[in-house]
Order: C-alpha cells, then structure tokens, then sequence
C-alpha cells in the first residue's frame, strides 16, 4: 500500500497509487505521491511519467475520515497542503505526465487528471468533484481543464459525474479505452513522448505551462481559502457529518475509508 514507481521501458516511469479499498488518499499519500512524481521527472532517463492506480478507482480524494477523526484542523491543514504538492508536482513535472483513469476519478482525483498532459481512460471512468456534498470545495480549477467553462460550474454546483466518453468528445480525454488495456494504451503514449529527445521534450514542457493562460498552483490556492472559511464558520462541519448517510453517489461512504 502506498505510491511506487517503477521504470517498465527506456524512457518512461510509472507512478502507482495504491491505497485500499478506494484510492482516498491520507495526508502522507499525498506527499508520497508529490515526491515519486517530482523525482520521476527529474531522472534524466526519464522522458514521461504514467500516473496510474490499482484498485477500483483512479482517485476518491481525500480520506474524509482521517478528518473527521481527527481533533482541530490539523488534518484539514494537512489535507490541503498535500493536494497542493501533489496538484502542483503533476503540472511542474519536468517531463509530460498521461494519466491513466479507471472507475473513478472524484476530489482530488480530478486535481491529478486535470494538472497532467494527457488523460488515456478505461470505458467505465467518470469525473467529478462531489466537494459540496462533502462539506468542501476546490479543484474547479482542475476541472476547468477539462470541460467548457458553463459545464464546469453545472458539475460543480450538481456534484454530478461526466463519462470518460463524454470528456473524449470535449478532447480533454486522448483515448477510451476497455479497461483491460488502460495500462498498454497509457504506455502506448508514453512510449510515443518518452521517443522524442530528452532535453528537447523539458524544454516543450516548460514553455507550454509558460503559456498557460491560469496559474493553477494560485488559482487551486485561492479556492483553497474558501475551504477554510467554510470550516471556520461550521459549514463544512454540517455537511460532512452527513456524509454517508443515505447518500445514492458513487463517492459515499464505502468510497472514502481509511
């Protein structure tokens, strides 16, 4: 349990979650996977880095009760940090980052996808960010990358999910794929990146994220303040309490267990 890395071919590193039952990371996950992320693309061996998991799902965000048992906001604080280096390390990788989606990429599941270069997804993914449900907020600026603008704000206020196929349409999504060949369809894109030259492919990377037109790490950060002020003022105490609780969606409480 926990993030590995592993190099399967010349060029290209796999990073793999794996946090049973559901991929809900706790605070450390986080961290961990920030740290194999940002090391993988610093090896100079390495030309592109798969994001992968195991398990049902790519992501179910955070171990909401790792929060609620924990006193004060220390998990909370912990929490939001960790997605921020995690977030962060994705979109600065040095190397362009595929991820690889299956089942369900929910929270912070969406921060990851929507900070990596390209998205391979198995035909059973869907997105979403349940953040209002969950007494939350955040990463709309993630999901933002991923659909049009009065899209984004519909998914987010409903808390509602989008297939992988219906992202393939948006072209944020390169290829759907049966979920028995994500991994080798991810590969097959690495490889073609991980093919080009090494110091070329850096320089591509850090001259596209130079012309993005948001700043992610500022931007996820400024939603981030919201979260405090939600839990500060007992709202998001009220509503994760519920969390759970007769709730029909796909991140309720058996998808977030520590």
């Amino acid at each position: 349990m926990g993030v590995s890395t592993s190099v399967p071919e010349e060029g290209v590193a796999v990073v793999t979650v794996d946090f049973p039952p559901v991929n809900a990371l706790p605070v450390r996950g986080w961290y961990e996977l920030a740290a194999c992320v940002r090391a993988a693309g610093a090896d100079p061996k390495v030309r592109c880095v798969v994001l992968s998991a195991e398990g049902r799902g790519f992501n179910a965000g955070v171990d909401i009760k790792e929060m609620q048992r924990t006193a004060g906001h220390e998990a909370l604080i912990g929490a939001n940090r960790g997605c921020s280096e995690a977030f962060a390390a994705v979109y600065e990788c040095e190397v362009p980052v595929v991820a690889a989606v299956q089942g369900f990429c929910l929270g912070g599941g969406i921060g990851l996808a929507g900070n990596a270069d390209a998205i391979v997804a198995a035909d059973d993914a869907v997105f979403g960010l349940p953040e209002l449900d969950r007494g939350a907020l955040g990463a709309a600026t993630h999901l933002a990358r991923l659909v049009p603008q009065h899209l984004m704000r519909t998914l987010y206020y409903t808390s509602r999910t989008v297939t992988a196929e219906e992202l393939h349409r948006h072209g944020s999504v390169w290829r759907v794929v049966p979920r028995s060949q994500l991994l080798d369809a991810a590969m097959e894109l690495g490889r073609e990146i991980g093919a080009k030259d090494g110091s070329l492919i850096r320089l591509a990377k850090a001259a596209i994220n130079g012309i993005d037109p948001v700043d992610v790490r500022r931007s996820y950060r400024f939603e981030q303040g919201f979260t405090f002020e939600a839990n500060l003022s007992g709202v998001a105490d009220r509503v994760r309490d519920t969390f759970g609780k007769g709730r029909e969606s796909v991140g309720r409480d058996e998808e977030q267990q520590s």
